[in-house]
């Protein structure tokens, strides 16, 4: 069924890059959107559904135990984005001025 929809320009246009963002078509991310809305697409039933399917799931402890060792802080992007940054301008010769 098709639906149309008037928005302020400004408002689509953000709607635009937030669906590219996420890989999405418009009719993709207002599906999504809309669903949301009505309780259809509940962030926390999903997480409470993976929870519980992990833990009947027998090579859960497995897994578990095979990402023990990884880092639980969170993941510093603005030191990774300096140190990114710093590389391409030694590679191409771009001085830090």
């Amino acid at each position: 069924m098709a639906v149309s929809v008037r928005m302020d320009p400004l408002l689509e246009r953000e709607m635009e890059l937030a669906a590219k963002r996420q890989g999405l078509t418009k009719s993709q991310f207002i599906i999504n959107a809309v669903e949301r809305a009505l309780g259809r697409k509940d962030p926390y039933a999903l997480y409470q559904q993976v929870m519980r399917e992990m833990a009947e799931d027998p090579n859960c402890p497995e897994v578990t135990q095979a990402f023990a060792g990884e880092p639980h802080e969170p993941y510093d992007t603005e030191r990774s984005r300096a140190a990114l940054i710093a590389k391409l301008r030694a590679k191409h010769g771009i001085s830090a001025d």
